[in-house]
């Protein structure tokens, strides 16, 4: 099995710039021991069940507790018939170029 999630956090009425938030919420990603790959929209992490990809974005999520509203988007890919797919995506889609 394999739970690919696409997930975006922002903060809503902080200003321009929220780089500072987003980066904490992606420490969090980092730092829970699944794959994950920073995108310029957003990130995509990849676990072996969903209940933990859905685990880390709720802890990424709060763990910008001062922030009053959030605005979060999830595209989930959940294969139940095949391991992984972070890099077999993109390489398939190269290949194909």
């Amino acid at each position: 099995m394999s739970a690919m999630a696409f997930v975006s956090i922002t903060p809503l009425g902080d200003g321009e710039s929220v780089s500072c938030y987003v980066s904490r919420a992606v420490k969090v990603i980092k730092e829970s021991g699944l794959e994950w790959q920073l995108t310029p929209m957003g990130t995509i992490i990849e676990g072996d069940r969903l209940e933990d990809v859905l685990a880390v974005i709720n802890k990424a999520s709060e763990i910008l507790e001062e922030c009053n509203r959030l605005s979060i988007s999830i595209k989930i890919d959940y294969r139940r018939d095949r391991a992984g797919g972070l890099d077999k995506k993109v390489k398939s889609v190269l290949e194909k170029l």
